[in-house]
């Protein structure tokens, strides 16, 4: 299984808002949050982001950077990004590779469509292991953030 927990994260390669090319190496040394969540402007998928905006500070004290990927494309999650405000970076995995290799997405998902990602987090230390994998089917629900903390601060 690719998010086993102890085994090496998935690598990838994604653009972020700034169409600047991010990839898990570039984390190397640090502890990384990745959320995977479905699409951008939904109420759950704000909610979630927005916890992690006004509690950045807690994610860095634990020094450990944060990430969203999600199957927008970049332009969608640029426009996402300013309006709320987000201070961290948001992937656009269009593709859908990346949440594949996570094995993260949907079949199906509401109104017919198709490969959306589920709401997930992964946390992956400095040496690029997962120390923790959260899959969620209910998209209506938001990962464990105590549990991701719990995480982070073991590692």
């Amino acid at each position: 299984m690719a998010t086993q927990v102890g085994q090496a994260a998935p690598e990838f390669k994604l653009f972020n808002t700034e169409k600047k090319e991010i990839s898990l190496s570039d984390y190397k040394g640090k502890n990384l949050v990745i959320l995977f969540f479905p699409l951008a402007f939904t109420g759950v998928c704000t909610a979630e982001l927005c916890n992690i905006r006004d509690n950045y500070n807690v994610y860095t004290s634990l020094n450990a950077e944060v990430i969203g990927i999600s199957a927008d494309s970049l332009f969608v999650l640029d426009k996402f990004k300013k309006e709320q405000n987000y201070n961290f970076d948001l992937l656009s995995d269009f593709n859908k590779t990346t949440s594949k290799n996570y094995e993260t997405l949907y079949e199906t998902f509401g109104f017919g469509m198709h490969g959306v990602p589920k709401r997930s987090a992964f946390v992956v230390d400095k040496n690029g292991i997962l120390q923790y994998a959260e899959v969620l089917e209910d998209a209506g629900k938001q990962p464990n953030f105590d549990a991701i903390k719990a995480c982070l601060e073991k590692i």
